[in-house]
């Protein structure tokens, strides 16, 4: 298995010209199941957050959700998702 990015355009819910990128790394077989694994983390996380319970960190594989912003629409229609290359000899 390789380390993918999934890069996800993100917005803000009441002022569209405000964008940004939000970020997922982790391991996967492919840019597909990448994909597949960034908004299934997500998906989980919102699900902890909007319970009042913190969003989970236990992933083995490194696909977690960190830093969410309750008013950003993450905008997965339009996320890609690449090999991660280590810039910085990071992990």
């Amino acid at each position: 298995m390789r380390r993918y990015e999934v890069d996800v355009p993100i917005h803000h819910a009441t002022d569209e010209d405000r964008r940004g990128l939000h970020v997922f790394t982790g391991c996967a077989a492919g840019p597909g199941e990448a994909l597949a694994a960034a908004h299934s983390a997500y998906d989980r996380a919102v699900q902890y957050v909007s319970a009042g319970r913190p969003a989970p960190d236990d992933s083995s594989d490194g696909w977690a959700a960190r830093g969410l912003r309750p008013d950003w629409v993450l905008d997965w229609h339009k996320a890609t998702a690449k090999a991660w290359v280590n810039p910085n000899s990071l992990m």
